[in-house]
């Protein structure tokens, strides 16, 4: 059963008990309502306790049910509450541990509610898109007061019990428990307490006004539209909140329940219930099984102090491990010291960080000279320059000094890991892990699985990647793993735009205006023109038939190698990173131009768009189909946290989902006739064109 029943003298207590938050999914919700029923039927029963067993009170919804039949399926959450409120016994809910989203709702339809300290209360719906849809809207105005309510529901952020409990006035907890281990003792003896007490308090009976009303709500809908946009669900938060103060309660119901249905349906809800589902998914390894056995990893050594290597330490760092970082010269070390401290000093001085704190991580850093020095570390991670040669040497190195068991990781962003591994005699315990600059802040951790890499190690970096708050995704070995090899079909289109007619600063207004981050060529000038011109000298000797445009390589040729030059496809002021057009530039590309003999058209954005986005979506597809991501939505995790592409998009396998894989492949067999491309380039990846004809999508 999803709920357990127990009868304590003359009260029920009847626990959720699905595990891991007690979601209140249908057959939890059925096995609820069966008990509230027996509890009813009982003479000896004069009052009811609901509360939640484990970690949660209960986590609200079962996100798997959302959009099926089964989220509706009676009773549904609104049935439920409607039978606590109607029951003609006191229902108390003792709250602990985490009260959200239904979990909340639910609560508010009990007559009482008891509350541990340390509990986190929130109605998170607006993450996903959506708003509180079984009377949160409604409900929680009433009992906790309009303004502190609004902010609850249109931010979505747990709020601690103690805290809501000192607000003038509210009636959402109408007891306090001394702490979380009294709580069931005084939840039973506060339920023995009321049970006489007539008529049952019902929160939907409360009053519910502002005593600014049409101005508050004013003000509201300006400050959520300057901080959502994009995202319809916040302003609905608030239209849904007003109607609480303005329309009899049943009305309002009515009212948050249509807008709940309709913000279900939106393109922005699919995206975020995706990426909700797709962020626990990437974590999971289909063939590691949950309980493998992880190594212990309590040290770290970083082999690299420069901007990468720096960056590496201080993930570590902040998560309270210690990290031994080494380089050939002391002058090399002392810089990496020095920027890391000077990136812990700004965030005391904007005060994101305590002194003692900013103290504690610079202690737990220690450097060395000598690869004899790291034998002790667990884990050893290589930032060193992106050439074969170099981590040959140092991986040579670390195999002799490493102790048994230790973990060797290359922070290679394009080449071999199995060839990495060759250089060891424990190629099972090398493995790839694939920061993004700055390493510090971006959240993608790329984690590359060689063909003789173990499961345990697997394993133990997914958990490492966690506690470092990294959103790690696992793929194969193969040139630039999901996201660069990604990346480069996109720049290669970014490259055949200029040549037929744009400037780069029309490229990526369109694809800015899209909702990326940055377009091709500001992200260009940011990573450093050099690398991508780097990878095409490889590309020219190993792939001689492949077509680029040669702009990019004019551009490097002048030295302009991006925001480090101060010049790039733009020009840089020191200390800013505004983008400014350059002539030279421009004139630079229609002279390349002419020598093609190419008469320049004009490109819409919804071409340079598609153009784009689809040189993504395909190579997506020839990796999902080689078993280098598991998962379509895995490579939307990668895009989502480490190239910027639009939140609410959902990334660019669900974006080509909803856009229709029929109407992808329609539009690049449109751009295949195109003369001035590459018409291998639109040709559909197998499994594209497979799912398209079957009517099927990505996720």
């Amino acid at each position: 059963m999803t709920t357990l029943y127990e009868v304590h003298g003359s009260v029920a207590l009847i626990t959720l008990s699905n595990p891991p938050v007690n979601g209140l999914g249908h057959a939890t919700r059925l096995s609820l309502t069966d008990n509230l029923q027996k509890a009813s039927a009982d003479a000896a029963v004069k009052s009811i306790v609901i509360t939640g067993a484990g970690k949660a009170f209960s986590g609200g919804a079962d996100i798997k049910e959302f959009g099926s039949p089964k989220a509706l399926q009676e009773p549904n959450l609104h049935s439920v509450i409607q039978m606590i409120e109607n029951s003609s016994k006191p229902v108390v809910a003792a709250i602990h541990s985490v009260c959200m989203g239904g979990g909340l709702e639910l609560s508010l339809g009990c007559h009482y509610r008891i509350a541990a300290p340390g509990c986190s209360v929130a109605l998170p719906e607006v993450k996903l898109g959506l708003l509180p849809g079984a009377g949160g809207t409604q409900r929680l105005p009433r009992a906790l007061g309009v303004e502190p309510a609004l902010n609850m529901i249109v931010s979505g952020e747990p709020v601690k019990s103690e805290l809501l409990a000192q607000i003038p006035g509210q009636k959402l907890f109408d007891k306090m428990a001394h702490s979380p281990e009294s709580l069931a003792e005084e939840a039973l003896a506060y339920a023995q307490s009321i049970a006489d007490t007539r008529p049952l308090p019902q929160v939907r009976n409360l009053p519910c006004k502002h005593r600014n009303g049409d101005a508050y709500f004013q003000f509201a809908r300006n400050m959520v539209k300057g901080m959502a946009k994009n995202f319809p669900a916040p302003l609905k938060c608030v239209d849904a909140v007003e109607a609480a103060t303005k329309q009899k309660f049943e009305d309002g119901l009515k009212f948050e329940r249509e807008i709940f249905i309709n913000l279900m349906w939106t393109p922005e809800s699919r995206a975020l219930r995706h990426i909700f589902m797709a962020e626990r998914a990437a974590s999971k390894i289909p063939d590691v099984p949950a309980d493998t056995p992880l190594r212990e990893i309590k040290s770290i050594a970083v082999i690299g102090a420069g901007t990468m290597g720096g960056g590496i330490s201080m993930n570590f760092l902040n998560a309270g491990i210690p990290v031994k970082m080494l380089e050939m010269k002391q002058e090399a070390l002392d810089r990496g010291i020095a920027t890391i401290r000077k990136n812990y000093e700004s965030q005391v001085k904007k005060g994101k960080l305590k002194q003692d704190k900013y103290e504690q991580r610079m202690g737990l850093l220690s450097t060395t000279l000598s690869y004899d020095d790291l034998k002790d570390a667990d884990m050893v991670i290589e930032a060193v320059f992106e050439e074969m040669g170099v981590k040959e040497k140092v991986f040579k190195e670390l195999d002799r000094v490493m102790k048994p068991g230790a973990i060797l990781a290359s922070n290679t962003s394009t080449l071999d890991v199995n060839e990495i591994a060759s250089f060891t005699e424990r190629p099972q315990d090398v493995v790839g892990l694939h920061f993004f600059s700055p390493a510090n802040i971006m959240k993608l951790l790329e984690v590359v699985r060689g063909e003789k890499t173990a499961k345990d190690v697997m394993a133990t970096v997914m958990g490492v990647a966690k506690k470092i708050r990294k959103t790690a995704v696992v793929s194969g070995v193969c040139d630039g793993f999901i996201g660069n090899r990604m990346i480069e079909q996109y720049g290669r289109q970014g490259g055949f735009l200029l040549d037929e007619g744009c400037t780069p600063a029309q490229v990526d207004k369109a694809v800015e205006k899209f909702g990326f981050a940055m377009g091709p060529f500001r992200m260009g000038d940011l990573a450093g023109n050099d690398i991508g011109w780097a990878i095409r000298k490889r590309r020219y000797q190993e792939k001689p038939g492949m077509k680029y445009s040669k702009t990019a390589d004019l551009l490097c040729e002048k030295g302009r190698f991006g925001q480090k030059t101060g010049a790039g496809w733009y020009d840089y002021v020191a200390g800013k990173r505004d983008a400014i057009p350059n002539a030279e530039v421009v004139q630079m590309i229609e002279e390349h131009r002419k020598s093609l003999g190419v008469t320049p058209r004009k490109i819409s954005d919804e071409e340079i768009v598609q153009r784009l986005v689809y040189a993504l979506v395909n190579e997506a597809a020839h990796i999902l189909e080689e078993g280098i991501a598991s998962r379509a939505s895995d490579i939307d995790m990668v895009y989502l946290m480490g190239y910027g592409f639009p939140i609410y998009r959902g990334g660019p396998m669900l974006y080509a989902d909803q856009v229709g894989l029929f109407n992808v492949v329609q539009s690049m067999n449109r751009f295949a006739q195109n003369p001035l491309d590459d018409a291998n380039f639109w040709k559909p990846a197998p499994l594209l064109a497979k799912l398209a004809a079957e009517g099927k999508t990505f996720n």
